[in-house]
C-alpha cells in the first residue's frame, strides 16, 4: 500500500467500523470478547444507522486491496449549549480512530482524521472537535492542532437492575 485512498464510509462497512472499534478498545487494555461478542452486533446495528444519518454522522476509512478496510475514524455532530468561547449550538465528536496492527504507522489513521475534520470544516456547523486521545495518539492530535480541555474528562456508570 503506497498511495493512500481515503473514502467516506458507506452503510456496508458498518461490520467493518466494529472490527476496527474491536481492535482500538482491545489496544486500550478491554476485554472486547470474541466475535460472537454480544456488544459487536449492538454496534454494528448502531454504526448502521449512523451511517444513514449523513449530516450528524461521518466515518472515513482506507482500504488495503487484500485486507479489506484497515483503518477508518468516525465522528458526529451533536447539539451542545453555546457559551462565550463558542457561540455555536453544535460541537463535534472524533473517535473510533483505529488502524489495524498490521497497517500501522503508515499515516492512515492521520489520513482518515484530517478526512473527517475537513468534514466538520466543510459540511457542518461545529464550533469546536473533542476526542479522547489515548497515550499512542495524542501526539497526532497535538500536531493536527488538538489542544488539552482545562477541566478533566469524567465518567459515571449507573448501574440498572
Amino acid at each position: 500500500m503506497t498511495d493512500i485512498q481515503v473514502r467516506r464510509a458507506k452503510p456496508d462497512d458498518a461490520e467493518s467500523l466494529v472490527h476496527l472499534r474491536g481492535l482500538m478498545l482491545a489496544a486500550m487494555g478491554n476485554d472486547v470478547g470474541g466475535p460472537d461478542a454480544p456488544w459487536r452486533t449492538i454496534a454494528r446495528d448502531w454504526f448502521a444507522g449512523q451511517l444513514a444519518s449523513p449530516d450528524t454522522f461521518a466515518a472515513y476509512v482506507v482500504d488495503d486491496p487484500a485486507a479489506g478496510v484497515v483503518a477508518g475514524a468516525a465522528g458526529n455532530v451533536y447539539t451542545h449549549a453555546p457559551g462565550p468561547n463558542d457561540p455555536t449550538t453544535v460541537r463535534g465528536h472524533l473517535y473510533n480512530v483505529s488502524t489495524h496492527p498490521e497497517f500501522r504507522r503508515r499515516g492512515l489513521a492521520k489520513a482518515c482524521v484530517v478526512a473527517l475534520m475537513e468534514w466538520f470544516q466543510d459540511e457542518t456547523a461545529v464550533g469546536q472537535i473533542e476526542l479522547h486521545a489515548t497515550d499512542d495518539g495524542i501526539d497526532l492530535y497535538r500536531n493536527l492542532g488538538f489542544i488539552e480541555a482545562t477541566f478533566p474528562s469524567l465518567r459515571f456508570r449507573p448501574t440498572r437492575a
